[in-house]
């Protein structure tokens, strides 16, 4: 098969032949349809994250159609057209049978963990507890987009944020998860501030449902949060750094009224792992703070649901799509995210 390959992390991988990637006994390969250009695959590719090793095909955010089963696989049959969480599960440790398989201590993770879907075919594991059929009516490119952006910001708006009619909110960072927040707040009857220093992620936040759009400019955290404040009526009921900063983390967490809810969606890798906040404020003031991590394959019904009757539309979030010899550039274009709208590769 046809794969984009690191070879060395920082230095543009590129595309070449390599073997087709071996059917787990408990799982699937996947013809890929659409894979999506993450910024996590950005922070792979650079360096930051310990799970990749050299050679890797990145990669995590697919749709596709079953080629091969595996023989212990119950569910599923080849010509199935599934998405998969970012997060692939064990299914059988105490953490995924209480429901929480996003965060399985167990996890395989495709593009980071082992080879991922910048490439032809794709191996995936644990299928019966992963794999999400893809409903008819929705195009591979969008389904493409829930495996990691779309879903995470879902079940961190919905369930994290607790997001109601009314609610003031406010999205810190307009990428591809930032968008889907503002999307999926908007939806719930949210009156939404989105923060973004591009212009073009400014007018995509606008286009996702966004009511106020602001320019961080220079300010720092206090100062910007301070301008969300007034953008919310005294306070958000719920803050979400989308982008993943120190700045950001500290605004979201000051931009709250009392006992709002701030929840941690951009990655703090690195240097930027211990990052402080404001908690004089979170005790005083009752304040909470959440992180997410993707969404469960049996959280995806209710998502599923929300696209199928229009409230949610994850298409409209796609900026542009790019063959596989051209997702190296597009993956480096994430150093300077805010380009207004996801790119999905269409090997």
């Amino acid at each position: 098969m046809r794969a984009l390959v690191v070879d060395e992390l920082g230095v543009l991988p590129q595309v070449r032949d390599v073997p087709d990637p071996v059917c787990p006994p408990d799982g699937v390969v996947v013809r890929v349809a659409a894979t999506g250009v993450c910024r996590s695959d950005w922070h792979a590719w650079q360096g930051h994250d310990d799970d990749v090793r050299l050679p890797h095909v990145p990669g995590h955010e697919l749709a596709g159609t079953v080629v091969e089963v595996g023989p212990d696989v119950r569910g599923w049959r080849t010509g199935d057209v599934v998405t998969v969480p970012f997060v692939m599960a064990c299914g059988a440790c105490a953490t995924c049978r209480a429901g929480d398989q996003q965060v399985c201590p167990h996890q395989a993770q495709p593009g980071f963990t082992q080879w991922g879907s910048f490439a032809e075919l794709v191996a995936l594991d644990h299928a019966d507890t992963n794999l999400v059929r893809v409903p008819d009516g929705l195009s591979p490119v969008a389904a493409a987009a829930l495996g990691c952006r779309f879903a995470t910001a879902y079940r961190a708006v919905t369930v994290h944020a607790a997001v109601r009619t009314g609610h003031e909110v406010a999205v810190l960072g307009c990428g591809g998860v930032g968008l889907s927040a503002v999307m999926v707040a908007a939806a719930a009857g949210a009156h939404v501030v989105a923060v973004d220093p591009s212009p073009a992620a400014r007018a995509a936040a606008r286009d996702a449902g966004a009511h106020v759009v602001l320019d961080p400019g220079d300010d720092d955290p206090a100062a910007l949060a301070a301008r969300v404040v007034d953008a919310t009526a005294g306070g958000a009921h719920a803050t979400l750094d989308a982008l993943g900063s120190p700045a950001t983390a500290q605004a979201g967490v000051l931009a709250l009224r009392r006992r709002g809810r701030h929840v941690q969606v951009g990655l703090l890798l690195r240097d930027d792992a211990w990052t402080a906040l404001p908690m004089d404020r979170v005790v005083a003031w009752e304040l909470s703070v959440h992180g997410s991590h993707g969404m469960a394959a049996h959280e995806y019904p209710a998502m599923l649901a929300a696209i199928a009757d229009g409230r949610l539309a994850p298409s409209s979030l796609v900026g542009r799509t790019v063959g596989l010899d051209d997702a190296a550039d597009a993956l480096a274009g994430l150093a300077w995210p805010g380009a207004g709208g996801m790119t999905v590769v269409v090997p």
